[in-house]
């Protein structure tokens, strides 16, 4: 007979580990099985060399407080994100405790999140950024500077022969973090292991289907070998990356009509070179290109993964039809149906830029993209960098009432009516809001034991349900004990 399991999760990224490791907790006699089509979890967007590791908490990314031209910049989108992540930032802490996770160090690094801007228009934006920002107590430590000599003490890189007459502006959280998702991903899935959950790799599931009873018929075959099996479950999870579209699309639910996704793809410069490494320890981000969709917005980050320090700079676009590194050349195609027709026409029809800007990266040689890098690093050379390929961006694209279509950055949770499949689509600022996420999957889709759960939800995110931006003492202790737990006190 075929096994039924209370939990099947599709992907082995950080966001199925999230949700497995939350799942646990509060139902340790739940049985979960979870299964990654690659030989091993965290090979695709959770890869540390496949994304930017910034730990997001909008400290330095600026497309989440656009500027409107006056000094009404709406700070709410970035403090939701940062709230976000310091629920994220409790629940790694309580896991550290508990030994769940390794040392800190091996997953999250002290790195100071940076914004640099040139010229009037953006240094005005800047700064007027910086006096909404600095009243909010998740801000409290951000610093801002115009001064060359300032700027110079918190990333010399950014400052080392910069022509004169130029004007510039950087602001600095110094609370910053760089985390390598793939260690982490890694980290929980083992720690699942030991407890009773079945991994299996090299395994693809190739339909799922509900039955009369309300479970999930899923088949599945092996990649190596093409053994074919099936199991069922009575709540399925679909975190694949770009593919959880075509997942939901082949469940057959209603809720994911209308949706399609647009891939792209990145790369980013790298370098290990010591002396230039050793010269710049934070993350710094500036403002988009025209046209540029918001998860290339470019940056110099200092990156620690495996132990070992290296910079890298990007990303730049590239396109392929694949909605992941190792997909399929028909997955543009085949994601195509009547009901997300017409949205993706509108979208393509609605942003020129976005082609402009895609066939622009295309035709950058190696010289040209390290001259982008020369606006942020005036000194560098194009021998010390080597072009590394990041991961694949499965960008949503739904209906718009108004529009036909638009879209969408960020990430996007579907859930079934009857709340016995969900999936999440979208891209950044996903890995480092994966515990709300996932906890917003389990309220929508488990109401009724989610009462039952808050108590223990409570231990493991000890502000859970308050807001820490509405209360600077509660921001400023929160804060303080989880860099504490981290090891990543000032």
């Amino acid at each position: 007979m075929t096994e039924t399991v209370d939990v099947v999760l599709i992907g082995g990224g950080i966001m199925s580990a999230t949700l497995g490791t939350l799942l646990h907790e509060l139902q340790p006699d739940w049985k979960i099985v979870a299964f990654e089509r690659l030989s091993d979890v965290a090979q695709e967007s959770s890869n540390p060399w496949n994304n930017a590791g910034t730990g997001h908490a909008a400290l330095c990314e600026l497309n989440y407080m656009p500027d409107t031209g006056g000094d009404d910049i709406d700070p709410a989108k970035a403090v939701g994100i940062n709230e976000q992540f310091q629920l994220s930032r409790q629940l790694w802490s309580t896991l550290v405790e508990r030994g769940v996770l390794d040392e800190p160090s091996t997953f999250i690094n002290a790195t100071p999140h940076m914004t640099f801007v040139q010229g009037e228009k953006d240094v005005d934006y800047l700064r007027r950024r910086y006096e909404v920002l600095k009243k909010q107590p998740l801000f409290a430590g951000i610093e801002y500077s115009e001064d060359s000599r300032v700027i110079n003490q918190w990333a010399p890189l950014l400052m080392q022969k910069r022509l004169k007459g130029t004007k510039f502006a950087a602001t600095r959280v110094p609370a910053g973090t760089d985390v390598d998702f793939g260690a982490l991903t890694h980290q929980l899935f083992d720690h699942l292991q030991k407890h009773g959950t079945t991994v299996y790799k090299n395994r693809e599931v190739r339909s799922l289907k509900q039955q009369k009873d309300g479970t999930w018929r899923l088949k599945y075959r092996d990649t190596i070998g093409s053994t074919p099996g099936e199991i069922k479950a009575r709540f399925v999870f679909v975190g694949a990356g770009g593919w959880a579209l075509k997942m939901l699309q082949r469940s057959g639910i209603p809720e994911i009509k209308g949706y399609g996704v647009f891939p792209i793809g990145g790369q980013f410069l790298k370098t290990t070179n010591p002396k230039i490494v050793a010269q710049h320890k934070a993350k710094v981000y500036s403002q988009a290109s025209v046209g540029a969709p918001p998860m290339s917005v470019p940056h110099l980050d200092a990156r620690v993964v495996d132990g070992e320090s290296s910079l890298l700079f990007g990303p730049f676009a590239t396109f392929s039809p694949k909605f992941l590194k190792q997909g399929s050349l028909l997955d543009i195609v085949t994601q195509v149906r009547p009901h997300n027709l017409w949205p993706m026409l509108r979208v393509a029809f609605a942003n020129p830029d976005l082609i402009t800007y895609l066939v622009g990266e295309l035709m950058k040689n190696h010289h040209k993209k390290v001259d982008s890098l020369r606006t942020f690093m005036p000194t560098a050379k194009d021998e010390d960098w080597t072009l590394i390929q990041a991961g694949q961006r499965a960008q949503v694209m739904k209906k718009d009432a108004k529009k036909g279509g638009v879209l969408q950055f960020g990430t996007e949770v579907i859930t079934a009516k009857d709340g016995t499949i969900a999936g999440l689509l979208g891209a950044s600022p996903g890995a480092s809001t994966a515990v709300p996420i996932m906890l917003d999957v389990l309220q929508r889709c488990f109401p009724e034991q989610y009462k039952g759960w808050e108590s223990a939800i409570e231990e493991l995110i000890p502000t859970y349900g308050t807001k820490l931006n509405t209360d600077p003492a509660a921001a400023q202790a929160s804060m303080a004990a989880t860099a504490g737990v981290l090891g990543i006190s000032e």
